[in-house]
């Protein structure tokens, strides 16, 4: 005569965490910081979704760019727009993904005002997670700020001499200037009281910039004291090294001078960041 055996189940408590189940007293594995980076990175796209006015900035304005300076100033500076908008296209790129940077640091103020801020600061993540993905859900913008500019300069009659090669190297190298120099204004969203503050001192620092360079005339047409400052301004390094790089004219100068100018910005601004963030 057989004997059935019976097994009891276990009833202990179980916890399951995106898939896992964790014993009792187990603790979830610490998200890394790519990860974490990434997960607000992508929160800054999502804001775009629900407030798609934020757009205007990287449709509208780099097509109004475009068209006003190169109908208003081509026949008179180069005799015609079209010998014009070969000088002026990568300027004009170079400078509206630039002045986009100044929302990094306006967002960072706006969660500091809601109160969102000080929350992430209590999360077990990398520190400084939430301020890489502000910076990170930007790229979005520059990238669609650059492709919108190079789609009107195509339709416009403009020719990259570098081909497509030349222009996704001179995009990329802006995209990592504009990273590098969104550490500027997310330091100042940490800094002052409002997002109209922020606003106000990035373009007290981005207007001089970004016009007061070579992006719409040659430097040697400008009087001597002003080309001393043109000729030490990052902006226009930058310019230089993304009109060499989409008309085919690889300036290793120039694009050394740029990503040593992006390292500084990182390491100093960066840093400055992080140590108000976690003073805040």
């Amino acid at each position: 005569m057989s004997t059935a055996t019976t097994t009891t189940p276990d009833y202990s408590p179980t916890v399951e965490v995106l898939g896992a189940v964790l014993a009792p007293g187990q603790q979830p594995k610490r998200p890394n910081a790519l990860s974490t980076s990434i997960t607000f990175g992508w929160r800054s796209v999502l804001k775009i979704k629900h407030v798609p006015e934020q757009l205007i900035d990287v449709t509208a304005f780099p097509i109004i760019m475009t068209l006003m300076f190169t109908f208003l100033f081509g026949g008179a500076i180069a005799g015609s727009t079209g010998e014009y908008l070969q000088f002026l296209l990568p300027g004009v790129l170079s400078i509206t993904v630039v002045m986009i940077t100044m929302y990094s640091g306006m967002a960072v103020n706006a969660d500091i005002a809601k109160g969102t801020f000080d929350r992430f600061r209590t999360l077990p993540i990398w520190r400084p997670s939430p301020m890489v993905g502000y910076l990170l859900g930007d790229v979005l913008r520059y990238l669609m700020a650059s492709a919108v500019i190079v789609c009107v300069g195509l339709l416009l009659g403009y020719r990259a001499d570098g081909g497509v090669g030349g222009v996704l190297v001179a995009v990329g190298l802006l995209i990592l200037f504009s990273f590098a120099f969104s550490w500027i204004w997310t330091m100042l969203g940490l800094l002052l009281r409002s997002e109209k503050s922020v606003m106000g001192a990035s373009q007290l620092v981005l207007f001089p910039l970004t016009f007061l360079s070579n992006v719409f005339v040659e430097t040697n047409s400008m009087p001597g004291w002003l080309q001393a400052f043109v000729k030490i301004n990052p902006i226009t390094h930058l310019v230089s090294a993304v009109r060499d790089l989409m008309a085919g004219n690889w300036n290793g100068g120039e694009v050394m001078w740029v990503l040593i100018a992006s390292a500084v910005l990182i390491g100093v601004f960066g840093s400055v960041t992080m140590g108000l963030y976690n003073r805040k």
